[in-house]
């Protein structure tokens, strides 16, 4: 196999078939390394500095299952990986990260400019493919978002098209409005209250419409909108949103909103399944649930374990992070046993408490004057 290294300065090589370690000097020249290993054995990648398998096709045999998207007929798998951390970007080796997840099989993966992961998400793809992780770019499924400073129609088109840059690609699979709101345009960060703003409804999603006519996106969809904002949105689209991406765990389970979405034809995808704690919008009451550390036990299953299964039997398509590479093994093996009627029972009886109020969107002065209204009563 030929690697290809560019300005490498005092680089440290291991040489897998030998108990060697030898030091490259620096240059600005390109060195080619042929190196023939055994199909078991490991692939090098220089640039990381890290070891990966080989995969044929797929390393971990995972197969996850997938739903069609109505909008585009389109499949999405039903389980996906999350970039999202607090601080957002406060993760080293966040590439590497993302290139042990595509070796165990993870192929659907969740982005967005604000979470400054797509650049190494953009990183992981390009080093899969080189190495022979990945067979073509069409075997995943990205997803990234508009941020409310681009929520504003003239900046919808030019904000996905910095998106793709940064990801190295040229579409998307979903991109997602992030939240419905705009703010004072400038930089991609939390806004300060006073420059929130009314989002423009028709403004924005013409836009959107738009990402997706070019070919800049496959399917378009919106996250965090209650029904009530689906309805608006519905009453004015040409193209329906394919996805919307709401929190939803055993503890804030969405009913009302997951049927609308049915009704609908609107795919619902879970982010904070296991409540994210330790983020801005986390908890932890969901991993200290009883009723779930109950069933866990008695299944011989994680309680991690039991929340991804329960959202999977509910039919979306739901989002897990991690960067521990058990656990990101452990919220992979979801697929081959079921909750049972009475399991299933005990989980939907589970008191009802949303984790992500949207406190730092609320404002006497801005649109929403409390988290109330931002999520129209259903909180």
């Amino acid at each position: 196999m030929a690697i290809t290294l560019r300005e490498v300065k005092g680089l440290f090589v291991s040489n897998p078939n030998a108990h060697e370690t030898k030091q490259l000097p620096s240059f600005d020249l390109e060195l080619r390394v042929d190196v023939s290993l055994p199909q078991d054995r490991f692939i090098p990648i220089v640039r990381s500095g890290l070891y990966y398998k080989k995969v044929r096709p797929n390393m971990a045999n995972v197969t996850i299952p997938e739903t069609t998207l109505n909008t585009s007929g389109k499949p999405i798998p039903l389980l996906g990986f999350g970039t999202a951390e607090f601080p957002f970007g406060s993760s080293d080796n966040v590439k590497e990260h993302l290139l042990q997840a595509i070796q165990l099989g993870y192929r659907h993966f969740d982005s967005a400019s604000i979470y400054l992961s797509e650049q190494p998400l953009g990183e992981a793809m390009a080093d899969a493919l080189e190495v022979g992780l990945l067979n073509s770019r069409d075997e995943l499924f990205i997803t990234t978002k508009l941020w409310c400073s681009d929520a504003h129609g003239d900046r919808v088109v030019p904000a996905l098209q910095r998106s793709l840059k940064n990801l190295r690609l040229e579409y998307v699979d979903l991109y997602l409005v992030h939240f419905p709101l705009s703010s004072k345009p400038g930089e991609c960060e939390i806004p300060v209250k006073e420059d929130l703003l009314q989002f423009d409804y028709e403004g924005v999603w013409k836009a959107m419409e738009e990402c997706q006519k070019q070919g800049l996106a496959k399917n378009i969809g919106v996250s965090n909108f209650s029904s009530k904002k689906l309805e608006k949105l519905l009453s004015i689209a040409e193209i329906a949103p394919a996805v919307n991406q709401v929190e939803m765990n055993p503890l804030w389970q969405q009913q009302k909103l997951r049927e609308f979405c049915k009704e609908k034809g609107i795919h619902i995808t879970a982010y904070s399944p296991l409540g994210a704690k330790g983020t801005l919008w986390g908890t932890n009451r969901v991993m200290e649930a009883e009723v779930l550390q109950e069933i866990g036990k008695a299944k011989g299953r994680t309680l991690a374990q039991v929340c991804l299964r329960w959202a999977y039997e509910q039919g979306v398509s739901v989002l897990v992070k991690s960067f521990n590479k058990e656990r990101m093994k452990e919220n992979l093996d979801i697929f081959d046993w079921s909750l049972s009627l009475e399991e299933l029972n005990k989980i939907s009886q589970i008191s009802q408490k949303k984790g992500y109020a949207g406190l730092q969107f609320v404002s006497p002065n801005g649109p929403y004057r409390s988290p109330e209204e931002f999520w129209d009563e259903e909180i």
